[in-house]
């Protein structure tokens, strides 16, 4: 029971590094700085729900993906841990991760699925991180992993429908240095996934 509890832990800290509630408020508030209230929430609704849906099809069916295109653990380790590293050294330098990066739009409801849902909160980064967690993982863990991704969402809304509330007290430059330290966990969680992905391809025979 301990180490479902440390694989939770684990989980959830991963899934907050690369998909920091903090982090994506300045970008909603930019987003919707049109709207009104009521049409916040809705999008704020309609944006994480989108995202889980999306993130846990890929927690659920990752393992299938995997067999049908070949690919193996190590493979995925060494890309996703480049790949998460590159996000978050970019987070460090306070630029918006070219992954993840979003063109202006005019306002409408729509960017609740692209690109508020997609790719912000649903990003390569989230998927990545989800799907790494997946390898391996027994059908509880996979419950627990789901429920983490669930309880990250729930976070992200409210942090959405209380954004301009948050940026008046927490301040502007504490959310930039929030978003520092979450792009250093970010790099850091990339650089163990390549290490890990190294050491399984050359030091092991795992395979997918």
């Amino acid at each position: 029971m301990e180490n479902l509890w440390l694989f939770a832990i684990a989980v959830f800290t991963g899934f907050f590094a690369i998909n920091s509630p903090a982090g994506n408020i300045p970008i909603f508030l930019s987003l919707t700085k049109q709207a009104d209230k009521k049409t916040k929430k809705n999008i704020s609704r309609k944006a994480t729900f989108t995202a889980f849906v999306i993130v846990t099809g890929f927690i659920i069916l990752g393992k299938y993906v995997f067999d049908l295109f070949g690919i193996t653990i190590p493979a995925f380790k060494i890309t996703g841990g480049i790949l998460i590293f590159f996000v978050g050294f970019e987070m460090i330098r306070s630029q918006e991760s070219s992954i993840d990066n979003q063109t202006e739009i005019n306002f409408n409801e729509g960017i609740s699925i692209s690109p508020l849902a997609i790719p912000i909160l649903a990003g390569p980064g989230t998927i990545v991180t989800a799907m790494n967690f997946t390898t391996n993982a027994s059908y509880l863990q996979l419950a627990i992993i789901v429920a983490m991704l669930g309880l990250i969402m729930w976070l992200n809304y409210l942090a959405f429908i209380s954004s301009e509330y948050l940026v008046r007290y927490i301040g502007k430059n504490k959310i930039i240095v929030i978003e520092k330290i979450m792009g250093l966990i970010i790099a850091i969680i990339g650089t163990s996934m390549l290490i890990e992905g190294v050491k399984l391809a050359f030091f092991t025979t795992e395979t997918l």
